[in-house]
C-alpha cells in the first residue's frame, strides 16, 4: 500500500509540474485573448485601429496599429522565447527595430515590456521604442502605453481601445 501511495504521489506531482505555466506562458495566452479588430483614440484624441491576429502555427501574435491620421502602419510581433521569455519585435515607423522582454504582474492583466536590443539603430540615443505596457482591463477593453525614447528625452501614447464589433 506505501508504494502505491509513493507511485500516485510522485505521478500527481510530476503532472502538476509538466501542466504548470510560466510567468511568460501565462502572459502570452493573456495576448493570444486580444485576438481580433480594436479601435479607439491616441492621447491626442486622434482615431486609431489595432489588430492582434495570431499567425506561425500559435507561435506568434500579430499587433497592427492602423493610423488613419497618419503616413504610417506599425506592425509588432510578438512570441515567446522558450518557455520563460516573452519577446516583441516592433516594426518601427522611425525605421528600426527595437525588440524588448517582458515582465508581468501579479494581476496577470499588465504586461511590461522593456527595451533588450534593436536592429537598424545607429546609436543608443537615437530615436527608437524603448518600453510598452499593455494592460487588459476586461475581454473588450484594454490600453497600450508605448514610450519613444531620443536622445534622453520620452515621449509617451497612450491607446485606449475597445474591440470592434
Amino acid at each position: 500500500m506505501k508504494t502505491r501511495t509513493v507511485i500516485a504521489m510522485f505521478l500527481l506531482a510530476t503532472a502538476t509540474t509538466l501542466f504548470a505555466q510560466t510567468d511568460a506562458q501565462k502572459s502570452f495566452a493573456e495576448l493570444k485573448s486580444l485576438t481580433g479588430q480594436w479601435e479607439g483614440k491616441t492621447s491626442k484624441g486622434e482615431p486609431l485601429q489595432v489588430n492582434f491576429r495570431i499567425t506561425g502555427n500559435g507561435s506568434a501574435v500579430m499587433n497592427e496599429i492602423l493610423t488613419p491620421h497618419l503616413d504610417h502602419d506599425m506592425i509588432t510581433m510578438i512570441n515567446l522565447d522558450g518557455n520563460d521569455r516573452l519577446l516583441v519585435t516592433h516594426y518601427c515607423s522611425a525605421g528600426n527595430q527595437p525588440r524588448m522582454a517582458a515582465s508581468g504582474s501579479p494581476d496577470g492583466k499588465t504586461i511590461t515590456f522593456k527595451f533588450v536590443d534593436a536592429t537598424n539603430l545607429s546609436s543608443p540615443d537615437t530615436g527608437h521604442m524603448d518600453h510598452v505596457v499593455i494592460t487588459v482591463l476586461d475581454e473588450n477593453h484594454h490600453t497600450e502605453e508605448w514610450v519613444f525614447a531620443d536622445h534622453g528625452k520620452q515621449k509617451t501614447e497612450l491607446f485606449d481601445l475597445k474591440r470592434k464589433g
